[in-house]
This record gives C-alpha cells, sequence and structure tokens, in this order.
C-alpha cells in the first residue's frame, strides 16, 4: 500500500470513545465516502461504525455486525450508510458480487476486515486500523485522496459532533 496523503494516530480509552470518533466521522462524511476498517475480533470495529450511523442521522442501535449477511444497509440519516463485512469472504468472491457498486455509491460505505480487499480500494479511501492497547485501543486514521483527507480533517476538527 502507497503512503497516506494523511495520517492521524489517538487513542481510545472506552467503546464511548470510539463511539464519539464515529460519530464526528458520520456527522462529517462526505457523499461516496468509503471506510475501510481493519483490527482483530473485539477490536472496536461495529462500535465505530455505531458512532459513524448516529453521526450521519440513522437509528445507531440499529447496527450490528454484519459477517453473516455480508451488507447492511442502514437508511434515514442525511447520507444512506452500507455496512460491509468481507471476513467470511475470499478475495477471489469479490469481483463476482455487487461490491463496486455498494462501495462507491453514493452513500459512505464502512467495510469491516478491508484488508481482504486488496489494493484496489485504496486510491480513495479513508483507512482506520484499531489494535488492542494496554488502555483501551490505539487507533490510526490513514486518508488517500483528496476527499478523503478533507473527511479526516473535519472530523478531527469537529469536537461538537
Amino acid at each position: 500500500m502507497r503512503p497516506p496523503d494523511r495520517e492521524a494516530r489517538m487513542e481510545s480509552g472506552s467503546p464511548e470513545e470510539t463511539e464519539r470518533l464515529g460519530r464526528r466521522l458520520g456527522a462529517t462524511a462526505p457523499r461516496g465516502g468509503l471506510l475501510g476498517l481493519v483490527g482483530e475480533l473485539g477490536a472496536g470495529k461495529t462500535c465505530l461504525v455505531r458512532g459513524l450511523a448516529a453521526g450521519l442521522g440513522a437509528d445507531p442501535a440499529a447496527v450490528h455486525s454484519p459477517s453473516f449477511t455480508i451488507v447492511t444497509a442502514y437508511e434515514g440519516g442525511r447520507l444512506p450508510l452500507a455496512h460491509v463485512d468481507l471476513y467470511r469472504l475470499e478475495a477471489s468472491q469479490l469481483d463476482e458480487l455487487f461490491f463496486r457498486d455498494v462501495l462507491f455509491g453514493n452513500g459512505v460505505a464502512a467495510v469491516e476486515w478491508f484488508d481482504r480487499f486488496g489494493e484496489v480500494g485504496t486510491s480513495e479511501v479513508l483507512f482506520v486500523e484499531l489494535v488492542y492497547a494496554p488502555q483501551g485501543r490505539s487507533i490510526r486514521l490513514s486518508a488517500y485522496g483528496t476527499r478523503h483527507v478533507r473527511w479526516l480533517n473535519a472530523a478531527l476538527t469537529d469536537e461538537d459532533a
């Protein structure tokens, strides 16, 4: 993967802090935004998406891990949210599915296990890596492409979201 156009690191000491970051990302998300999430099981990917949904204006209580459904759509916010989970898919299966429409549509797509997608999605994406840390989670945000750099900058300055 090429070096990101912009990168930020932060710590989250609780699920509430992770959701708060998600809310800021949702409040500032651009149309066509792609959020690539990577982290071990239980690292907080779905927790972050719950906050993302809230920031977009969708019902965060409806958000669940889409491991068995692969794609879950959430409406009712200022932009539609597609929550995708690639955990159970092989890379060769991705070309057979409708993911390109979902990932590069008019709403926002949040993709768990984004690293399974390969290099295809790295030209325009906000990549979020969640790693277990001694006091919670370490989060690295890497923006690729102008739209996603603007998104990251806005989320980092929008403390009220």
